[in-house]
């Protein structure tokens, strides 16, 4: 079949216009992926400093604050951080397999779902999973305040014996290429009343005397929510990094095929035009001769 070099032109013209794009994208996710970057640094020695000062006075206390203490497992809540849009790799679909992979043996009834992005609430509608709550329009940074509602309402369902676990399931951020999926158990905060992950510090400063005012209950009800806060708010930025190196990876690798494909495209225009060259040469030739 002849080559149309017509639509040859067309092809390369388009796929053209589209590694503009990609490029122009991948761009952008640069810039956004430097400050999420930022951001995800930032809020690392909050995040240590609070987990020690929280750590410490709950070894200290003497008072036995529901989120620090297990209790019979009836029902799981999964907190799945997914992205609001795609063309992000394999971003999205690398953390829906790890947590359907949590949800394995559970029946739907012993699971209470939250999702943050469109991309897992979608999903896990399309297959009829019970959502509890979803959280759509998160921003490329986003500030602590736009945490906390959330978090306050997660942490008042787990007061209210809604689930007796939570575990964040998320891409946490190891580079701008390699993003890991994991999950991070949240409530009860166990590990803080068993002295587990804590640092020299905190274990140091354990054995200090504390005085609280006005009581070690108001203290604790006070602490340990904001701690949840920070530890939702810190896999929020970590997703959302992760987020940005996975688009701008997909989007570079986008770019490169478009131009290889371009490369390939022109080859073929070039050999059809030498082809039909030859053959207006070929007629130009067979005619004389013909005249002869």
């Amino acid at each position: 079949m002849p080559v149309n070099m017509r639509d040859l032109r067309r092809r390369i013209r388009s796929i053209k216009n589209t590694q503009q794009i990609t490029k122009a994208m991948e761009m952008v996710s640069v810039a956004k992926l430097r400050r999420a970057q930022e951001a995800v640094s930032r809020s690392r020695p909050y995040a240590a400093k609070i987990q020690e000062v929280v750590a410490s006075v709950a070894s200290n206390s003497s008072a036995r604050h529901p989120m620090l203490q297990s209790r019979e497992v009836k029902s799981v809540g999964y907190m799945v951080i997914t992205s609001d849009r795609g063309l992000a790799g394999p971003y999205n679909t690398q953390v829906i397999r790890y947590a359907q992979s949590l949800f394995s043996g559970k029946s739907h009834d012993e699971i209470r779902l939250f999702t943050v992005g469109r991309k897992g609430r979608d999903y896990f509608q399309r297959r009829r999973y019970p959502i509890t709550q979803q959280i759509t329009g998160m921003s490329d940074t986003p500030s602590y305040a736009e945490v906390a509602p959330i978090v306050e309402t997660i942490v008042k369902m787990y007061m209210d014996n809604v689930y007796d676990e939570l575990y964040l399931v998320y891409n946490e951020f190891k580079s701008a290429l390699t993003q890991v999926p994991v999950a991070k158990q949240i409530l009860p905060l166990t590990t803080l009343s068993a002295g587990e992950g804590r640092t020299d510090a905190a274990r140091s400063s354990a054995r200090a005397t504390y005085e609280y005012e006005p009581s070690e209950e108001g203290v604790l009800d006070e602490l340990l929510p904001r701690y949840a806060q920070t530890l939702i708010y810190q896999a929020l930025l970590e997703a959302k990094a992760s987020e940005h190196g996975s688009r701008m990876k997909a989007m570079g690798q986008a770019k490169d095929n478009a131009g290889a494909m371009v490369a390939q495209l022109t080859l073929s225009l070039n050999r059809a035009r030498q082809a039909a060259i030859t053959t207006q040469i070929a007629e130009i030739v067979g005619g004389a001769e013909a005249l002869k």
